[in-house]
């Protein structure tokens, strides 16, 4: 048996062989008792590399998320990191780790709570002090910050791990991001209307809606320093680390803000800056010309924002003027667009462009209410003079302030301006 567990290509088949069996409808106790017995110091990149496999084979990605909490929980702990790369400070991991360490912080007073309030419960207490729920919602109104730490990973990590074929792990963490940013959403809901609750319901509130929200930020903790740093280490180049690192204020940081800075040796430094060959130059279109500046400032002026996909499905540009209103950063151009969304929408997207190119559509407008704002979204095709499928244009508009106009304005008045 230790000849097996011993051998690369056996223990990865073993253990692709279990997560069947879960998939399967196996006793999950009994699978986790038999990985755990037969897998102790699993190297973290053959967990990769299972996943990636399952994938491919056509395990579908919304099994796997079903899966996932089972068997990283067999995992945690178990997973051998002898040769896990050093992480220097003021390096964008570091900053995940460090920020993960303050979630861990606040999910610990969270237990705390919990335990006082069951207490309470089994002591036959009918009402829990208010200032309880309270300070619980001022915890979970804080654990959701960790949405930023998701966006730098989504929108900055995983197009580089993308890149390099590794396409398994960044589609099932984003489905787990998503589904952790719906529970930390309704636990804060929940609680906003708990006041008052009598100790006996607060305890059924904990265990349905509060301890699963909270312990599904902590499986992604582990799930984060136990696999995917450790193997993104391996797979980045500092360059690329150090392209992310430029980018990552752009999205902001969650719960910790880092002091030391990571500058890498021999790495070109002023990545962040754009380069042109073409600056200073002339773009000459059929109705006038401009230099490279004066267009530049033009599209980031445009009260709107707007992202170009190319007829290959790719990123080619955005606007970065003050307009905008979704993440977008650098990492993300030459990035398929269907990777720029959560799986739960990639067939709303895939449908857009199939009907763009095929022709049936000639434009997909929505429209949202997001954090107080109403923001019209429409994504038009764009074709050549002989009618050629040329790319995708996503034209985003705050229209909250337009939406409210009454009336007429025709003299000059600069009260109502774009912010």
């Amino acid at each position: 048996m230790s000849e097996l567990i011993n051998n690369s290509e056996n223990r990865k088949q073993l253990l692709k062989h279990m997560i069947l069996q879960l998939h399967k409808g196996e006793a999950p106790e009994t699978v986790k008792a038999q990985l755990t017995n037969l897998l102790k110091g699993i190297p973290y990149d053959e967990v990769v590399e299972v996943e990636q496999e399952l994938i491919k084979e056509g395990l579908p990605v919304e099994e796997v998320l079903k899966l996932c909490d089972i068997h990283a929980m067999v995992l945690d702990g178990n997973i051998d990191h002898t040769d896990a790369k050093t992480i220097p400070a003021g390096h964008p991991v570091d900053t995940f780790k460090k920020e993960n360490r303050e979630l861990e912080k606040l999910v610990m007073q969270l237990n705390g709570i919990f335990e006082t309030i069951k207490t309470a419960a089994s002591n036959s207490s009918t009402h829990v002090d208010d200032a309880s729920v309270m300070q619980m919602l001022g915890i979970f109104n804080a654990l959701s910050d960790v949405d930023k730490h998701y966006r730098r990973k989504e929108n900055l990590l995983f197009p580089f791990l993308e890149s390099k074929g590794i396409t398994g792990p960044p589609t099932v963490m984003w489905g787990k991001h998503d589904e952790t940013r719906a529970s930390l959403k309704n636990a804060i809901e929940v609680l906003q209307n708990a006041n008052g609750a009598k100790a006996s319901e607060l305890v059924d509130i904990i265990d349905i809606v509060l301890a699963p929200a909270s312990k599904s930020v902590t499986d992604m903790v582990m799930k984060e320093d136990e696999i995917l740093f450790p193997m993104a280490m391996d797979e980045l180049t500092d360059q690329e680390w150090f392209d992310i690192l430029m980018q990552t204020n752009e999205i902001g940081y969650c719960l910790f803000d880092p002091t030391e800075e990571w500058y890498p040796d021999n790495v070109e430094t002023t990545v962040g800056n754009i380069q042109n060959e073409f600056a200073g130059g002339i773009v000459r279109l059929p109705s006038g010309s401009f230099n490279i500046s004066e267009l530049t400032l033009l599209l980031n002026t445009i009260p709107a924002d707007i992202t170009f996909v190319d007829k290959d499905d790719k990123v080619k540009f955005f606007t970065q003027g003050k307009h905008r209103i979704f993440d977008r950063n650098r990492a993300i151009l030459g990035r398929d667009v269907r990777m720029c969304h959560p799986p739960h929408s990639m067939h709303i997207v895939d449908q857009i462009l199939n009907d763009f190119k095929s022709g049936k559509e000639s434009s997909a407008p929505f429209w949202i209410q997001m954090g107080g704002k109403f923001i019209y979204i429409t994504y038009l095709p764009l074709r050549d003079k002989d009618n050629n499928y040329m790319g995708t244009i996503e034209f985003s508009q705050d229209l909250t302030e337009m939406r409210a106009l009454e009336g007429e304005q025709r003299l000059l008045s600069y009260g109502t301006k774009q912010t």
